[in-house]
């Protein structure tokens, strides 16, 4: 008995560190983005203009789809190599009274195709756009976009200045939320996040040689690439662009990440609008996970030309999908010494909580660097964006010697070493947070909806995050129905220019 509990004691001991692991993954990603320079993607590029479709997916797009067409037109780009195809999926608003205006003031550079039988998802109708656009041979280049999405006006330019290279297949551009002033605290962690995931996370992938995803708003294929991976996108899973990413790199293409090709796109501004997006995402990641499980973490599938197997990037994909594990386990390991080692339990929390603080530290800073003018809209929601409370366990945890006898003279401790409830609570809490996160959104739905901003303030917008996984998984061990939900749109980004 006494050798099984000094087991048990090294196992828990090395399991509470896995809550440390997807942060300590994110500064990896972080510091692999100084590497990119060397991969001298933005170098020596010449000016490269292939003709270019548009192809833009709208279903009840009325309020966003004239300012995105018209800023597409006003691109520096020659005009008269760029055709903007919008395929109306059987809308139900003004959206083809949009187009037809659209059409009359651009004629010959906007095309309005129409789905009798909508309702499908993004996939059915790009398939159906695709079908016009490949069925001639006027089109080079092909850019599928969603219809609140605004570019800069250099973005095109930057993003067909990489198929200049025959060896890539696809470029996707740095996609920020772009509600501005018109926004929220959710729409500003959505703006952070997004620095971390797309601006460094996806810099980090070009180092690695492989890309996980293709933005859905900007994504530029050449019709080469398309045509090698049969002209038709994915239908069969929530993660088209995900599978169409995957599908072109196994052709031996690469796909790019141009970092300063930005466009701007209007985020979900409330719990209910979010949830339904990334329920959606995480649903079809891990659909991906399982049809590419031949790939995983092999990396002499290099000889193949490309670059699916590598380790680092196998980390880095299972590092988020198990975030929810991650982290569960480490609460139930800290637990279970709490209850049979009190004090060996304390040095680990305190060790594991220091560690998250330097890597939380160290992405902030880096965020700051990466795009500075997104950071300072958000910078509040960044320290905060772990949630309230871990705030505060990182900053006790760094500095106990200031916070520990206070938290003593406030009775959180006793003399004799007895279960404290808010010390249980603390040790949980990483674990905690992710049913208190889908109860905030369970509350979003009710006449308690006042309360769920609240919690969601309390717990941090990652454990939504971490939360949604879950519920994904759920779903698709029961083979829940494959709903394909779109993201309601009300046109804040053009609001906000």
């Amino acid at each position: 008995m006494h050798t099984l509990n000094q087991i048990l004691h090294v196992v828990t001991t090395a399991l509470v560190f896995l809550g440390a692991v997807p942060l300590l993954v994110a500064v990896v990603q972080f510091l692999l983005v100084g590497l990119q320079r060397f991969r001298h993607l933005y170098e020596d590029r010449p000016l490269h203009t292939p003709r270019t479709a548009v192809l833009i997916p709208a279903w009840n797009e009325a309020p966003v789809l004239a300012s995105s067409v018209e800023g597409l037109l006003r691109m520096r780009y020659p005009p008269d190599r760029v055709r903007v195809v919008v395929v109306d999926d059987a809308s139900t608003d003004a959206t083809p009274e949009v187009v037809r205006e659209l059409m009359a003031g651009h004629p010959g550079q906007v095309v309005h195709l129409r789905r009798e039988d909508g309702g499908q998802g993004k996939a059915h109708t790009l398939n159906h756009g695709l079908a016009h656009v490949l069925d001639d041979d006027w089109a080079e280049a092909v850019l599928v976009m969603d219809a609140d999405v605004v570019f800069d006006r250099d973005a095109l330019l930057r993003m067909t200045r990489h198929l200049a290279d025959p060896g890539v297949g696809a470029v996707t551009a740095y996609i920020k939320e772009g509600s501005g002033k018109q926004g929220n605290y959710l729409t500003r962690c959505i703006a952070f996040e997004y620095i971390t995931a797309q601006a460094a996370a996806r810099r980090a992938q070009n180092v690695l040689g492989v890309l996980a995803c293709l933005a859905g708003g900007a994504q530029l294929h050449t019709r080469e690439s398309l045509e090698a991976i049969g002209g038709r996108i994915d239908t069969s899973t929530l993660a088209e662009d995900t599978v169409t990413t995957f599908e072109t790199q196994l052709t031996g293409r690469r796909v790019v990440f141009d970092g300063y090709a930005t466009v701007l796109a209007e985020e979900p501004g409330d719990l209910a609008g979010l949830w339904k997006q990334r329920l959606r995402w995480a649903r079809g990641n891990l659909q991906v996970t399982h049809r590419y499980r031949h790939l995983w973490f092999r990396p002499w599938k290099r000889r193949e030309g490309h670059r699916l197997g590598s380790v680092l990037f196998g980390l880095i994909w299972y590092s988020l999908l198990a975030t929810p594990v991650l982290l569960t386990v480490c609460s139930a390991s800290l637990l279970y010494l709490y209850f049979t080692d009190s004090d060996r339990s304390w040095q680990l929390f305190h060790w594991l909580w220091v560690i998250n603080l330097v890597c939380y530290l160290l992405i902030i800073l880096m965020a700051a660097a990466v795009d500075p003018g997104t950071f300072r809209r958000c910078w509040r929601e960044a320290l905060l964006y772990p949630g309230v409370v871990s705030t505060c366990i990182l900053v006790i945890t760094a500095l106990p010697a200031v916070f520990l006898p206070l938290l003593e003279k406030a009775g959180l401790f006793t003399d004799d070493g007895s279960p404290q409830l808010l010390m249980i609570v603390v040790y949980a809490w990483m674990g905690l947070a992710l049913p208190l996160a889908w109860l905030a959104k369970l509350l979003s739905g009710t006449r308690a909806r006042f309360l769920a901003p609240v919690l969601l303030h309390l717990v941090g917008y990652g454990s939504l995050l971490a939360a949604c996984l879950v519920v994904a998984w759920a779903q698709e061990r029961r083979n829940a129905e494959l709903k394909w939900d779109k993201t309601e749109k009300t046109g804040k980004v053009a609001a906000g220019r």
